[in-house]
């Protein structure tokens, strides 16, 4: 895999747990009586954030990406 279609799958997948991150602050506000629909923007959003995290760790054991070195 070309390292700029995996850097574009990184950062379209942190678009949308920020997304899912707004949408669930956006019916905490507005939703008062029921927080079914905070609970499901929040459940995404963990789903989310453990699928990005388990593609990178993939994507480095398989060699689609290779990490930078440690800063100084």
């Amino acid at each position: 895999m070309h390292p700029i279609i995996a850097n574009l799958i990184i950062v379209t997948m942190l678009i949308a747990i920020l997304a899912s991150l707004g949408y669930s602050l956006f019916y905490l506000l507005l939703d008062r009586q029921n927080g079914n629909r905070t609970f499901k923007g929040l459940a995404i959003r963990i789903f989310l954030s453990m699928l990005l995290f388990i593609g990178i760790i993939l994507a480095i054991y398989v060699g689609w990406i290779t990490p930078g070195p440690p800063p100084l």
